[in-house]
């Protein structure tokens, strides 16, 4: 229920949170049992640019596979947090957009500055895509007050700023791609989100392509034949009326999801959950 009404938001970590147990967790297993399979290797993207021959997929799918498990909790706590914040003014489709492209991205810029210092090195993990989306909503909302634990009421660019500072400092130390990796993706949610202002959305790339995918392997409902019948008389015209009435069960879902946006989903009464289970299906 969780997944399929909590939104983009807990998709995305959902999807992590999965990968990360295909690849840590069972092949972690499996070498309990002497069968060692690097499997990051197949999905982290190289610096190699001739390694992209053979993985392709890699200049995206990196960004849902992580190293170990601090790795994947601290990203998902900022993924979760700039998600929310994001989806303030954001859809759910552009913050998916931004996630992708942003990835991508940020792996075109690794691969060509490792490329050009001669340095042959994977990365793996979200943390150029949440860097994006962090900057986004940042630059839309530089002056959002967030209230952290311990430290109270701060502004929006505060925290933004600090990490960035955090990168750039931390750029010539270890893990020195991913470091470019996060001030690429920090720099593509910047100008995403001016782009978004002027009328540009660029995540309408990936609505499109995920669009053609899903209309590509959706099967149309098969239909029975039917006789017809030539009707050689002059059909009477029906006057066209001009009050379209809402479908009461698309009315009543739209009132317990504004209701759910206002209060939460705990909110509900049984009755509301049932009926919002059994329209879902």
């Amino acid at each position: 229920m969780q997944y399929k009404f909590g939104g983009m938001t807990q998709k995305l970590i959902y999807w992590n949170i999965a990968c990360f147990l295909i690849s840590y967790v069972f092949f972690g297993l499996l070498r309990l049992v002497n069968i060692d399979v690097d499997f990051l290797q197949y999905v982290s993207l190289s610096s190699n640019p001739v390694d992209l021959l053979w993985k392709p997929w890699s200049i995206i799918s990196y960004s849902f596979f992580h190293s170990d498990i601090f790795h994947i909790f601290f990203n998902l706590i900022i993924l979760n947090f700039s998600s929310q914040l994001f989806l303030t003014f954001f859809n759910q489709k552009q913050l998916l957009g931004l996630y992708v492209l942003s990835a991508i991205f940020a792996g075109v810029v690794f691969v060509s500055s490792f490329y050009l210092m001669n340095i042959i090195a994977p990365i793996v993990g979200a943390s150029a895509a949440i860097m994006a989306i962090l900057v986004a909503v940042t630059a839309y909302s530089p002056l959002m007050n967030v209230r952290l634990l311990l430290i109270g009421n701060v502004k929006l660019w505060h925290i933004t700023v600090v990490i960035l500072i955090i990168d750039l400092l931390q750029i010539r130390m270890e893990n020195s791609g991913g470091h470019i990796a996060h001030l690429a993706g920090a720099f593509f949610g910047f100008v995403f989100v001016k782009l978004l202002e002027n009328g540009t959305d660029l995540s309408k790339i990936v609505s499109i392509i995920i669009d053609f995918f899903v209309n590509l392997f959706k099967k149309s409902p098969s239909k029975p034949l039917k006789t017809v019948h030539k009707n050689y008389k002059k059909p009477t015209e029906k006057p066209i009326s001009r009050i379209v009435t809402k479908d009461k069960t698309q009315q009543q879902i739209d009132e317990i999801l504004d209701k759910i946006s206002r209060s939460g989903y705990d909110c509900l009464t049984k009755e509301e959950k049932e009926f919002l289970f059994k329209a879902g299906k």
